[in-house]
């Protein structure tokens, strides 16, 4: 078994993504070393610690016990040797290297990223960001696996390590296609109303990740004693659209998104014929980041460009 002084502490990183990634290829990603480079340095993780730490189980990597046992101490002996050795002198975009994962949905490579790359180009071009698709069910979960730097989404009860910061509140409006024949037969006009009736009895496309056929529209429509016909759903907003400008659908959508691509993509923008609640986004992050002057300032990029979506009034 290894001593301090002989003990290359570096290990000790790529002992922490084998945890988290239980690969030797996804380790590299994270750590930005070769595959190879990742199998050495188990190779001496194994030899120093007395232990095989990761054994084959069909095509991936399954912990031993021991290094299952390391987990949690060796994740809070990095945070702290983080935090110990963070620079806090000012951040400076323009000379910064730093990477960063946000998740999010599709509204975000619409109405976030074009911008941000823009920004980027201009303020901080060696800085990388990188949209990944939202983990629907465990959106908080990703931030403590160090899967990604920062979420956006819908605000919702966050446990006491997690920190956020209010982004914009978003309304949603109804999209058919231009020329819709029930529309027009109803004489409903762009931005006018949809008939209750109608709205109901038309087949509606679902924005869900997880193919859930119930959503905030049904629990709005239930206020008011009434249900409509889900006929589909899609887990990214650009296939809803898509759907309904192809289709006699209908669908409900960000308002922000909708007149983003409405002309495009051949679609009309009406009203619902019931109260929408209005939904607040949120950046949440891991509190171990709360103090990074480079987390500090993409915070405040991404809320400045996303202020213009903000619709509560």
């Amino acid at each position: 078994m290894a001593n301090l002084s002989s003990f290359d502490l570096n290990l000790l990183r790529v002992l922490n993504a084998l945890l988290l990634d239980k690969s030797t290829v996804k380790a590299g990603d994270r750590l930005g070393l070769s595959q190879p480079a990742v199998s050495a340095a188990l190779g001496r993780l194994r030899a120093a610690l007395g232990d095989q730490l990761f054994f084959r189980r069909g095509k991936g990597m399954e912990a031993t016990q021991y290094a299952l046992s390391l987990e949690e101490p060796l994740r809070h002996i990095l945070e702290q040797t983080e935090a110990l050795i963070r620079d806090r002198e000012d951040f400076d975009p323009s000379r910064s290297t730093d990477r960063f994962r946000i998740s999010g949905s599709d509204f975000f490579a619409e109405l976030l990223m074009p911008q941000l790359a823009d920004r980027l180009q201009g303020v901080a071009p060696d800085v990388r960001v990188h949209l990944v698709s939202l983990v629907s069910d465990d959106h908080i979960g990703t931030l403590d696996r160090y899967e990604v730097d920062f979420a956006l989404i819908p605000a919702l009860d966050l446990p006491d390590w997690v920190e956020s910061q209010p982004m914009f509140r978003s309304s949603f409006s109804v999209v058919a296609r231009k020329g819709h024949p029930r529309l027009q037969r109803a004489g409903v006009g762009p931005g006018d109303v949809v008939p209750i009736d109608l709205f109901c009895d038309l087949g509606h496309v679902l924005f869900s990740q997880q193919g859930n056929i119930k959503a905030m529209g049904d629990a709005a429509l239930a206020r008011v004693g009434r249900t409509r016909r889900v006929v589909m759903t899609m887990p990214v907003f650009s296939g809803v659209y898509r759907a309904v400008a192809g289709s006699d659908l209908v669908a409900l959508l960000p308002t922000a998104l909708a007149r983003h691509v409405a002309e495009d993509a051949g679609l009309t923008i009406y009203r619902a014929p019931m109260p929408l609640d209005v939904v607040q986004i949120i950046l949440v992050w891991h509190r171990r980041y709360s103090a990074s002057r480079a987390h500090e300032w993409l915070r405040a990029e991404i809320a400045n460009l996303l202020a213009p979506l903000d619709e509560g009034g």
